[in-house]
C-alpha cells in the first residue's frame, strides 16, 4: 500500500499559542519515516485574494509566514491560494506515485485540512485525517467542531 503523509500548512504563519505543540508532533510524525511518500503545502496570500479583500485576512504574505515550520527533508512543497491542496499538481503526484491511501495532518481544522479532506473524498480517494496532527489556528473549539464536521463528512473511521 502506497500511503501519503500530506502536511497541510504547517508553517509559521500559523504557528502560535494553539498550534505550537502540533508542530513539534507533526514533526516527530515526519521524521518518524513511517511515510515512504511525504509531501507539503504551503498557503500563499497577497493583495489580490479574497482573503485579503473580503476576509482582510493579512497573514501569509511574507516569505517568513509562508516558511514551513519545520525540517521538510527535501519532501516536495506545493504553493497554493485556497484553502484546498488538492490541485492538479497533487493530483498528478498521487497519479505518479500510485498512492491509494492519504492521511491529512497540518493547519487549520476548520479550513485547509476539512476542505482537502472533502475534495479527496469527492474525488474517490482513500483518506484519513490524523486528528492528533491538526488544529486551528483559532484554538480548540473551532478544530473540535471542523473534527465533528469531516466525521460526518467523510466517514467517522476516518478520523484516527
Amino acid at each position: 500500500m502506497n500511503q501519503l503523509l500530506l502536511v497541510i500548512d504547517c508553517q509559521n504563519g500559523f504557528v502560535n499559542d494553539n498550534t505550537k505543540e502540533c508542530v513539534k508532533r507533526i514533526d516527530e510524525l515526519v521524521k518518524s519515516n513511517q511515510y515512504h511518500f511525504v509531501v507539503f503545502t504551503k498557503f500563499i496570500n497577497c493583495k489580490e485574494s479574497r482573503f485579503y479583500q473580503q476576509l482582510d485576512y493579512k497573514g501569509c504574505m511574507t516569505e517568513e509566514s509562508q516558511t514551513i515550520a519545520i525540517d521538510t527533508q527535501g519532501y516536495p512543497i506545493f504553493s497554493k491560494k485556497v484553502y484546498t491542496a488538492v490541485n492538479k499538481e497533487l493530483e498528478k503526484y498521487i497519479k505518479e506515485n500510485h498512492i491509494d491511501e492519504i492521511h491529512i495532518c497540518g493547519f487549520c481544522t476548520d479550513a485547509c485540512i476539512q476542505k482537502t479532506a472533502v475534495d479527496l473524498f469527492e474525488k474517490g480517494m482513500e483518506v484519513y485525517v490524523l486528528q492528533d496532527y491538526c488544529m486551528s489556528s483559532t484554538g480548540i473549539e473551532w478544530h473540535n467542531s471542523a473534527m465533528n464536521i469531516i466525521r460526518k463528512l467523510i466517514g467517522r473511521s476516518h478520523v484516527i
